[in-house]
Parts: C-alpha cells; sequence; structure tokens
C-alpha cells in the first residue's frame, strides 16, 4: 500500500475534484458520482495510438481517442490495438514495448514527437492538466499486429509475490480446463496499488483482446482462452477457497504467489470478440465451469459478474457497429460493488453537442462524430465501490507494533526509530528528533489506546 505523504496528496486531489464530478450526462456531465470510486475503462482503439499516428489537433482519431479519455478520466483504462502502424495506415509493423511506452508519454504529456517529427498537438494534458495516468504496462504479448496496454492513476506493486506485472500466464491441465495461456495476444495482469487513505486493500486488473472470427476454430480459441483464465483467477489470486495459491500446482507461470487479501478484487475486461450468451467468454470467465455453482471466479467462489452497460442518453448497448456488444468489463462482486456501468458514445438518438463532455464536445468540425472517427469500438465504463479503509483502533504511534497493546516492544522501537533519526519518530513533525518526540510519545503511551 501507498505511503502517507502520496496517499495524502491522492486525498487532496480527489477531493478537490468534488465540485466537478457529478454525473449528469444530459447536461454533459459524465464523471464519477463519488470520488472515491474507482473508475475502470476498456476500450479497442483500433490501432489510433500508435508511433506513425498524425498526434495533431485534427480530426483524426488520434484526437478523438485523447479527448475521449480526456472527457471520462478513467482511474483505470485498458487498451486493445496498440501500436499497429499497418493497421492505421500511418506506417508498417508493431511497436516495440519501449516504443509504445514513449507514443503513451506522448499521449498523455505531449512533447516533441521523435517519431514524426514536429510537436504533439493533441494530448490529454493539453485539455485536463490536472487529470494524469502516469503508470503503464505494455504487454510484451503480441500477434505481430498490436500490444495490449495497461494505463493508471496509481502505482503498480507487486501485491501477493508473484510480480506487479504478468502479460501472460500459463497452466497445466486440470479439473475444467486443459491448459495453456490467456489467447493470442496474451491475458495481461496488473497489480496496482491504491492509496490506503481511500481504500482497504488494492486491485488486480486484467486486460484481453481474444481472437475474432466466426469459425469453429475462432469459437473454440476463445473458450480455451476464458477457461484458463477462470482457472487462474480462481486458483491463483483466490486460491480456489483453501486460502494457498495454486493448490494443485497448476499454474506454471507466474511460479510463485499469495492469496489476495479479502479487500483486494480482480477486475478484468477487454475486447472478447463474442456476444453474450451462455457459453460467451463474458459468461465462462465469470463462472467457469457451472452458472451458479461453487467453482466460480469470485473471491468466494460464487460467479463473479460482467458488464451490461448501455449509452445512458440513447439507450445503445452495441460496443462495435450497430448491433454487436464484444467489449466487458468483469469484476469479483463480493468485493467490488458497482455505482454505475455504462458505454460513451458522441452519437445516437437524443445525442448532441450539449450533451458531450469537454473536451470531446469541442472536438474539430463535427463533434458529434467523435466515436466513430476515433475507434470502430466504444468505450465500457464501470465506476466501482471499493471497501473503505477501517480506523485503526490503535495506530502508531504509540501502536509501533501494530498488535493493539501497548507493552515493552513500542517502547523498544520508538527508541531505535529515535536513536537513528527514522521518520517514525518525529511525532510532532517539526523535522527534529528531540525530547519534544519523546514526551510526546510518552504522552501517547500513558494515555493508551482509545
Amino acid at each position: 500500500m501507498s505511503k502517507f505523504g502520496y496517499s495524502f496528496a491522492v486525498s487532496l486531489a480527489l477531493c478537490s475534484g468534488l465540485v466537478q464530478a457529478q454525473w449528469d450526462p444530459f447536461n454533459g456531465d459524465w464523471g464519477k458520482e463519488d470520488p472515491r470510486d474507482l473508475r475502470v475503462m476498456t476500450w479497442n482503439i483500433e490501432d489510433g495510438i500508435c508511433s506513425t499516428n498524425d498526434k495533431g489537433d485534427t480530426f483524426s482519431d488520434w484526437n478523438g481517442l485523447v479527448r475521449i479519455v480526456a472527457s471520462l478520466q478513467p482511474d483505470v483504462l485498458i487498451l486493445q490495438e496498440c501500436g499497429d502502424n499497418s493497421g492505421n495506415g500511418s506506417g508498417s509493423g508493431v511497436d516495440s514495448v519501449s516504443t509504445m511506452e514513449t507514443v503513451v508519454d506522448l499521449f498523455v504529456n505531449g512533447g516533441t514527437d521523435p517519431f514524426e517529427g514536429g510537436s504533439v498537438g493533441s494530448y490529454i494534458k493539453l485539455f485536463v492538466p490536472d487529470y494524469d495516468l502516469p503508470y503503464v504496462f505494455v504487454s510484451t504479448n503480441t500477434d505481430s499486429f498490436n500490444r495490449n496496454i495497461i494505463m493508471s492513476r496509481y502505482p503498480f506493486a507487486d501485491l501477493n509475490g508473484g510480480g506487479a506485472e504478468l502479460s501472460n500466464f500459463v497452466v497445466l491441465p486440470d479439473e475444467y480446463q486443459s491448459g495453456g495461456n490467456g489467447g493470442i495476444r496474451g491475458f495481461m495482469f496488473g497489480e496496482i496499488d491504491l492509496p490506503d487513505e481511500l481504500y482497504a486493500g488494492d486491485v488486480v486488473i486484467g486486460n484481453a483482446h481474444l481472437k475474432a472470427g466466426g469459425a469453429s476454430g475462432d469459437f473454440e480459441d476463445r473458450e480455451t482462452a476464458s477457461l484458463n483464465t477462470a482457472y487462474f483467477i480462481d486458483f491463483y489470486f483466490n486460491g480456489a477457497g483453501t486460502g494457498t495459491s495454486d493448490p494443485n500446482n497448476r499454474v506454471a507461470v507466474p511460479s510463485v504467489g499469495s492469496v489476495l487479501d479479502d479487500n483486494t478484487p480482480v477486475i478484468w475486461g477487454g475486447d472478447f470478440n463474442q456476444n453474450p450468451s451462455s457459453t460467451s467468454p463474458s459468461a465462462i470467465m465469470t463462472q467457469a465451469a457451472m452458472l451458479g455453482g461453487t467453482d466460480g471466479t469470485d473471491r468466494d467462489r460464487s460467479d463473479s459478474s460482467f458488464s451490461n452497460a448501455s449509452q445512458p442518453v440513447s439507450g445503445d448497448t452495441s460496443t462495435q457497429g450497430s448491433s454487436s456488444r464484444l467489449d466487458y468489463i468483469c469484476w469479483q462482486d463480493s468485493i467490488a460493488q458497482v455505482r454505475r456501468q455504462f458505454i460513451f458514445r458522441s452519437s445516437g438518438s437524443n445525442m448532441n453537442i450539449s450533451r458531450l463532455p469537454f473536451p470531446a464536445s469541442t472536438f474539430p468540425v463535427n463533434p458529434l462524430s467523435i466515436s466513430s472517427l476515433a475507434s470502430d469500438h466504444r468505450p465500457v465504463i464501470v465506476d466501482f465501490i471499493l471497501p473503505a479503509p477501517t480506523n485503526d483502533p490503535c495506530p502508531a504511534p504509540p501502536d509501533y507494533t501494530d498488535d493493539d497493546v501497548l507493552n515493552f516492544f513500542d517502547v523498544s522501537v520508538f527508541l531505535g526509530a529515535f536513536s537513528i533519526g527514522d521518520p517514525s519518530a518525529d511525532i510532532n513533525g517539526d523535522g527534529a528528533h528531540d525530547f519534544f518526540d519523546v514526551s510526546a510519545f510518552l504522552n501517547l503511551y500513558n494515555a493508551g489506546c482509545p
């Protein structure tokens, strides 16, 4: 979890945004209702974020992508189809991980374009200077065309001993799955460290772009990947109800790990390339082998949930084309509750410019066309209510050992910290270690735990 200073700064930033943070899409406000909610957004961006693309403030896909992300301001953004210069029609080949990291930095912060020359004309902070997604995980997996990316407001951190970032897992045959990985482009997972002052736990985010197509082999590929993913979430992150990660010793990659704590959910999504049904990836990855059974992917082994979002003004439910629902967010609903889920699309029934959020509303030429120009998919967004932190009944100082009992061991820890000038012993916060800190500690110690 985060250090106090970082968390306090985040808390101030979130609270300062409370005035603007409302939900009223009919009047152009698509912000979070509660600043403490964790907004997760998935989007297949159809090759628009790549090194050779034009990055100007023009009537273009790059500018559309920038303005929509800036308008919706997710805390976690998961992207598919990144880095495909050939698909974008502006170059050739797939961007490397390092190139993609540079491109994403330009997408957020602007600067001089090392690939196409000149200055970047459209970037997130140009429109919303106080919004940032500074932490970026680019998958090492590629289908030789594109990559998946996770971007976050909060830092990645190893929560369970298996590493903070995983581009793809590998499982050996067991239970209902036949072994393998998360599909042709990998199933990436990023472990994210949420600030203590806002959340009781942290979060693990998954992202995938499953195989497209309507042939029998395509369906089989998606089913295999989905069963593998369900197993990995249940057995690796949840311990399949045993309290021990990978109890059957069938997770090959990563090779080590531990069960997540009770307040840390797994939330995953992406372009699953299949409409919802009882055998679709969204169903398999949330329920595993049995609907309503005891092998589900929720922390308590019940079924997890998946999004059933719609555009709040038009009521449109398609995320691609006129009737396809291919993009989803899934979550462990025994931990993460949903305040709101929706699709963003700039056009459709009852939509007009006044109902677009800024800066989508000022997109050049025709703001209502921003969605169709940005990508052939629409983003799916879910605002999650995560467990709030509980008050420590006996905080440090004086309970340095965090056992809710004051005794010699707390005194010993304080004296040790005091002798080396550790910040934890600067109780009055004046930057010095002196008599006043000792006096303050003794006063707290003598007062006892609340």
